[in-house]
């Protein structure tokens, strides 16, 4: 049924921003912006080994009202070195959610809360490396 990841959704009060943040952490710019009223409403990056699309949307199309605190379902995107990504994160101006924590053998997970109010897992997965080498 489910056969994988094709957009994260995260909302943002001010998508011009958000995307100034996203491409600074990221290295690269969104490849799709849609304005409207003349002011981006949407924007897009394609991310990873898999080209997974992050996908930032102004607030005010939310399918639901915004919580006060950050919530929901965590997703991890896989880092080479998670105290490292961690690191960066939070001197771009996020702050921990979740400071890195050993899973087991070849799985770490750390998270953060961007400035825009939602949750960005980091995680080193050795799966995860396993299935991109095949």
């Amino acid at each position: 049924m489910l056969r994988g990841l094709t957009t994260v959704s995260f909302f943002a009060d001010d998508v011009t921003a958000a995307a100034r943040w996203y491409a600074e952490l990221l290295g690269i710019e969104p490849y799709f912006t849609r304005p409207v009223q003349g002011t981006p409403a949407y924007v897009e990056f394609r991310i990873g080994d898999q080209q997974h699309e992050l996908g930032i949307i102004d607030r005010r199309f939310a399918p639901r009202p915004s919580l006060q605190e950050a919530g929901g379902a965590v997703i991890y995107w896989h880092v080479d070195d998670v105290e490292a990504a961690f690191e960066r994160l939070l001197s771009l101006g996020a702050t921990a959610y979740e400071k890195p924590v050993q899973r087991g053998p070849g799985f770490v997970t750390a998270s953060v809360v961007d400035p825009f109010g939602n949750i960005l897992g980091v995680m080193y997965n050795e799966h995860y490396l396993q299935m991109v080498g095949r």
